[in-house]
């Protein structure tokens, strides 16, 4: 598998890999912040969680900030008053903790890269009333706001499991669309 190292199995990343995917994923996330912070006006975690990755994506130092900031997030989100609110704020927690990614050769590592997404996507829908068709248009405004530095980083991973919960299903969806013959950035 390109990317990996021969020996370890360990998948090579540099910051600026890291920087991309945190990019990605506060641009993914960051357009449904207001399902959270619309019910929650004085809960400012899930935004923050948003400026620690886009710090890092800027080109600072990853540090502890990213991690806590990831946590406090999903902390909100498990005080969210609704389930597209609880989506919204998971999508900027794992916009955060992308600066994190492993390099490790596991499909559970593309929840760094595309959970924000997968989460963000969710979260619209549920807003809609449930409706897949938002869900669906969310993977495809994702899928072209992907550049190239992200996709190789993705295909340097396995695929992201397809059975699960609707957000697996999501991230499993988005994965496949990004990693096919059809998509270019």
């Amino acid at each position: 598998m390109a990317g990996m190292t021969q020996d370890s199995g360990e998948i090579e990343l540099s910051t600026e890999d890291l920087r991309e995917v945190a990019r990605y994923a506060a641009d993914c996330a960051e357009e449904v912040l207001p399902l959270f912070e619309d019910g929650h006006p004085g809960d400012d975690r899930p935004r923050a969680a948003l400026e620690a990755a886009r710090t890092f994506a800027g080109g600072a130092r990853r540090t502890n900030l990213q991690r806590t900031a990831a946590l406090a997030a999903n902390r909100a989100a498990k005080e969210a008053v609704t389930e597209a609110a609880r989506d919204a704020a998971i999508a900027a927690g794992h916009a955060a903790a992308a600066a994190y990614l492993h390099p490790l050769a596991r499909p559970t590592q593309v929840r760094h890269i595309l959970g924000a997404a997968a989460h963000a996507a969710r979260a619209a829908e549920l807003a809609a009333g449930g409706d897949p068709g938002v869900g669906a248009a969310r993977l495809e405004q994702a899928r072209r706001m992907a550049g190239p530095r992200l996709v190789a980083v993705l295909g340097r991973y396995p695929a992201a499991p397809a059975a699960g919960n609707r957000v697996a299903r999501l991230m499993s969806a988005l994965d496949t669309s990004l990693r096919g013959p059809g998509h270019t950035s």
